[in-house]
């Protein structure tokens, strides 16, 4: 491996930029694996969210039997065997009244149109808690990682989780200058229409014409005050590269 590859954070990348994915899950009955894809948002410490019906064979399966795996890939150009892609295996867990609200409004950042069936009766989120996942990012950058080593450490950042939906509504509304800076000269991507579609301790995510960026945050943030600096700081950093 080549000193410079983290392998904990390409797989906590992949997790928060990844809008689509292929769901495995255990036929009801036979057990055969059964594979579909599915559109991905990623919770509050990164672990997948979907947004299924139980019209489908797949939602049918995982009530059956909540073990499913997800494979999430970076959809690059060329050779898709080229880029890095993930393995991640867990259990399904069908979204409960403490966790629905955070699990619905983060997919639907992440899925804005999902607004026009989210709330139909048949439609459930469910929150795929990852057991462990295995990383391929080319020759000789295969790795297994335990969740502790890919997912965001959340416990002391409540405060930051309950003002989330605030500051991603005031920087899309007052600062899309600043997301437009971040994107184009802190993470090099092209001139869009770059919105938030969510923060946490590590980091910013965003979005724009189908496509995602991840912007990870020099330091933990755990606090509204905390990311309000942090992003002030970013914005300053971004500005010096005109």
């Amino acid at each position: 491996m080549q000193p410079s590859f983290n392998p904990n954070r390409v797989t906590a990348s992949l997790l928060r930029r990844s809008r689509q994915g292929a769901l495995a899950t255990l036929m009801t009955g036979s057990g055969d694996p059964y594979c579909s894809l599915v559109n991905v948002a990623s919770a509050a410490d990164g672990a997948p969210i979907i947004l299924i019906s139980r019209l489908a064979v797949h939602t049918k399966n995982v009530v059956a039997d909540s073990r499913v795996s997800l494979m999430l890939d970076e959809r690059a150009p060329g050779d898709p065997l080229e880029g890095a892609r993930i393995m991640l295996s867990g259990k399904a867990e069908q979204a409960t009244d403490e966790n629905r609200e955070a699990l619905r409004r983060r997919y639907l950042n992440a899925h804005p149109s999902a607004a026009d069936y989210a709330d139909f009766a048949d439609f459930s989120f469910f929150l795929i808690r990852p057991s462990g996942t295995h990383l391929v990012a080319g020759f000789g950058r295969i790795v297994d990682l335990k969740p502790e080593q890919f997912l965001t450490d959340v416990s002391d950042a409540a405060s930051l989780l309950a003002a989330e939906q605030g500051a991603v509504d005031h920087m899309n509304a007052d600062h899309r200058d600043a997301l437009a800076l971040y994107a184009t000269k802190l993470l090099g991507a092209e001139a869009l229409e770059w919105r938030c579609s969510g923060c946490d301790p590590e980091g910013l995510d965003l979005t724009a014409d189908g496509k995602t960026l991840r912007l990870d945050f020099p330091e933990r943030v755990t606090s509204p005050g905390e990311l309000r600096k942090m992003l002030v700081r970013l914005a300053d950093e971004a500005r010096a590269k005109e």
